[in-house]
């Protein structure tokens, strides 16, 4: 694209993001990324309180099938199938 013109700006332009795109994919995201993740430890996930309370709980890993539900016990079916029992 932009190299192969005749204009030496555009060329210029054209190899400074080239230079650019290499730059963030190789320098940017595999290295300096991951060593600030590791540096900052569990503090790079820290989520404030008001974004938690605003946010959906999506359970992608499904933690929350092995713990110990708190449901409340199943009623007992009507027997009058549906209509006021008479005491």
């Amino acid at each position: 694209g932009f190299i192969l013109e005749d204009d030496p700006v555009i060329k210029s332009f054209g190899f400074a993001l080239a230079v650019a795109v290499v730059f963030d994919a190789f320098i940017v995201r595999m290295v300096l990324i991951p060593a600030v993740l590791y540096l900052l430890g569990e503090k790079a996930w820290w989520l404030p309180r008001w974004l938690d309370r605003i946010l959906p709980d999506v359970d992608v890993e499904g933690e929350k099938l092995n713990r110990p539900h708190l449901a409340t016990p199943a009623r007992e079916p009507d027997v009058t199938g549906g209509l006021p029992q008479q005491a």
